[in-house]
């Protein structure tokens, strides 16, 4: 495994700091091995009977399941006045842990980082008890930059398309053939709603959830009419479902980080478009499972991975409405701002130059804009900026 100095380099601010560090993301995204490289990282400087990580996926653990062995055990271990440095991995499986988080923070010399494979951990009873408490960081897969330094190879192109199909779940490199990649990658979604939507939101027509969820998974980068799910089910099914079903489900495929909602924007009125959505896989691995059979949607795919990066960089994500056409993305953080359209190829296609660089003309200020696609010859005009994505994925930020 590589180094995550992305993630370390943000969290390393906090170390001694007593805010919670709360690690999020889709189950086995690095999650576990961060926290392993933050550890060696402590034990530089901190004695090691001061550092304390439980990984609640070790059965070793297995009878910590409720807040009150949790306070026992971490007490127990306790010995001084020392800070102590606290590092739970998936607490989620320990029913009512913040009030052990809570009440740690509040007596002990701690520094206390957590781990989850669920956003609802910066929700409900969190939230409320520790307000302003915490800084949060949101774990991806392997980025392509990372993933060309793991397998250690300057072949870009064929590392890219290889990307492509099988996303950037950091096991799923421990396997060199095809049918072991699918098996793991089975297993793993399989795992993620199971444990992770199933199980934890109760769902109970588990055949309605697994169709929704092939139905979204397949169709990445697309956009997304609750009333053609409705109209397919009725006329293919004689089911009727609700749209609010519907919704309920795309959310806890949210929460589960399986998938991730981006809301529309209108640029010219600069508000959120309520009910006008687009979902993009976490993992593009996970939905190519789910499509073995089916044709490739290159153009699909791309424009996933670009979201993708966006995310690991640190930006909030919006699509951009005008009154003609789309702007792929609105990338924000901070005061910064950058507009984004993405497509697969442009070549000397004229009709495709105009989409993509022609929807700039009604945006009149003078943030940065960008085209990215898979040619090599540089398009840029009139000062938008076109990139090879493969050269933009492995710029340094």
């Amino acid at each position: 495994m590589i180094k995550r100095e992305k993630y370390l380099k943000d969290i390393r601010p906090f170390y001694n700091e007593d805010l919670i560090k709360v690690i999020t993301g889709i189950r086995r995204c690095g999650k576990s091995t961060l926290l392993e490289q933050i550890v060696l990282e402590l034990k530089e400087t901190i004695a090691q009977n001061h550092i304390i990580y439980i990984n609640f996926e070790d059965v070793s653990y297995a009878d910590i399941n409720d807040y009150k062995a949790l306070n026992n055990y971490i007490v127990n271990l306790i010995k001084d006045s020392e800070k102590y440095y606290l590092l739970f991995d998936e607490i989620q499986s320990v029913k009512e842990w913040e009030k052990t988080i809570n009440s740690l923070k509040a007596t002990k010399n701690v520094s206390i980082f957590i781990t989850g494979s669920n956003s609802d951990l910066l929700s409900g009873e969190l939230a409320t008890l520790l307000s302003g408490r915490y800084v949060s960081f949101r774990m991806q897969p392997f980025s392509f930059e990372e993933v060309c330094l793991l397998k250690q190879t300057t072949n870009y192109e064929e590392m890219f398309l290889d990307y492509l199909k099988w996303g950037g779940m950091p096991q799923r490199f421990r396997f060199e053939e095809e049918k072991q990649i699918i098996t793991y990658l089975s297993d793993l979604y399989d795992s993620i709603v199971m444990k992770d939507i199933i199980k934890r939101f109760k769902i109970s027509d588990i055949d309605l959830f697994n169709r929704i969820g092939e139905y979204i998974i397949t169709t990445p980068s697309q956009s997304f009419s609750a009333d053609n799910l409705v109209a397919y089910f009725k006329n293919n099914d004689n089911r009727l479902i609700s749209k609010e079903t519907i919704y309920n489900y795309l959310e806890y495929m949210c929460k589960g980080f399986l998938i991730s909602k981006v809301d529309r924007y209108d640029v010219r009125g600069k508000r959120i478009l309520n009910g006008k959505y687009k979902y993009y896989l976490t993992d593009l691995g996970l939905g190519r499972i789910m499509n073995i059979s089916k044709k490739e949607q290159l153009g699909a795919y791309i424009e996933n991975v670009v979201y993708n990066e966006l995310i690991y960089r640190g930006y909030t994500v919006k699509i951009g409405t005008l009154q003609e056409g789309e702007i792929d993305f609105i990338a924000l953080k901070g005061a910064q701002k950058e507009y984004y359209q993405v497509c697969y190829q442009i070549g000397d296609n004229e009709e495709i130059k105009e989409r993509e660089f022609g929807v700039y003309k009604n945006v009149l200020d003078n943030y940065p804009k960008y085209v990215l696609s898979m040619d090599k010859f540089n398009l840029s005009q009139e000062g938008i900026i076109h990139k090879n994505i493969i050269d933009w994925l492995l710029e340094k930020n």
